[in-house]
């Protein structure tokens, strides 16, 4: 199960044997060894998403909205508009028609409010067994935008060596600030109590949800953004160390900072978990120049989907790697997690 839930070991997965038969294609200009959120070719944004989340209703969502959620994030963190999805559906013999009809309407729904359409796809149904009702695939494609290029006109004010098409991981430089649009945790949590019956005593919530018409307000009011990530299988902890170990820069965060509700808090500290690495679905972390970055907080909080945005941190040259700066003054490394402590949370 570890191969598949984001950290050290999936990623080894994927370096040493998918990308070994798959890397090198040398027609993408955002290629698949980068292993960036999504690909590049030409002025298109590619992605394909696979969502095994089980149960497949839980507090606050459901796979059909974390299905479209995700995939629309994917390509929205390179800086593209996303406007066309494809599905496919494996669904177990058994799943009842009810809840195959209010998956579908869910992630209609969530498809209105990104504003993309489902184009095309596929159905599958295969025998009584182990999957937890369906299994559903969803790729998207995306495009540029002005936003994007008025973006980056802010950052050449700023930066006069920059030169990257897109939001990369590999884009961050030292002195650049870290911002996180909202608490963390809240997803994985919430999969978690839905998976094992548990109750923490107050509501917690699933935090998916669509963010690509957020990602583009930021892009074209204020700009200034070089890197973007969502930090989903692994949390915040494994997309901070892929932004740390691809832009070749440390990064250090401030524990004060960091946003948690404390119902999540509590329910981490009774489980022994560390929110860090918990994943979640309806957030992003923004890597902008400091310059920015008080622009980028200001408009954030004044967004539903940000209102608990904060700056976390920025990156230096002082070490490699990713730390904190914890409530008692000391520092703390925060390595790469070996996977999300909650299994198929997505």
């Amino acid at each position: 199960m570890l191969h598949g839930a984001g950290g050290t070991v999936m990623h080894e997965l994927v370096r040493n044997y998918i990308v070994k038969y798959f890397g090198g294609s040398g027609n993408a200009e955002v290629p698949l060894e980068a292993l960036d959120d999504a690909a590049v070719i030409g002025d298109v944004v590619l992605k394909s998403d696979s969502h095994a989340v089980k149960p497949i209703f839980f507090p606050g969502g459901d796979i059909g909205r974390l299905a479209v959620s995700g995939t629309v994030n994917d390509i929205a963190v390179l800086g593209a508009e996303p406007y066309a999805l494809t599905c496919g559906f494996v669904l177990e013999e058994g799943l009842a028609l009810n809840d195959f009809e209010r998956i579908l309407a869910s992630m209609q729904k969530t498809c209105q409010e990104a504003g993309v359409s489902i184009v095309t796809g596929d159905t599958k149904v295969i025998e009584r067994g182990n999957l937890g009702g369906c299994i559903i695939n969803t790729s998207g494609i995306g495009r540029r935008t002005s936003a994007l290029e008025e973006n980056f006109g802010v950052v050449k004010k700023f930066r006069r060596d920059f030169s990257a098409r897109w939001i990369l991981d590999s884009n961050l430089k030292d002195g650049d600030k870290i911002i996180l649009s909202g608490t963390i945790g809240d997803h994985g949590l919430a999969v978690l109590s839905a998976q094992e019956g548990l109750s923490f005593g107050s509501s917690i919530k699933s935090d998916v949800q669509p963010l690509n018409r957020l990602i583009q307000r930021l892009l074209g009011n204020v700009g200034g953004i070089v890197a973007m990530k969502d930090p989903t299988r692994g949390g915040l902890a494994d997309a901070l160390n892929e932004f740390s170990e691809k832009s070749k820069t440390g990064i250090l965060i401030h524990e004060e900072k960091i946003p948690i509700k404390e119902n999540v808090r509590a329910a981490c500290e009774m489980l022994g978990l560390d929110p860090l690495e918990v994943g979640n679905e309806g957030k992003i972390i923004i890597g902008v120049v400091k310059e920015k970055a008080e622009e980028i907080l200001e408009m954030l909080r004044k967004i539903e989907e940000g209102k608990e945005a904060e700056i976390i941190g920025e990156t230096t040259k002082d070490f490699k790697g990713v730390a904190m700066q914890t409530v008692v003054g000391g520092k703390r490394i925060i390595a790469r997690p070996i996977g999300d402590p909650v299994p198929r949370i997505c």
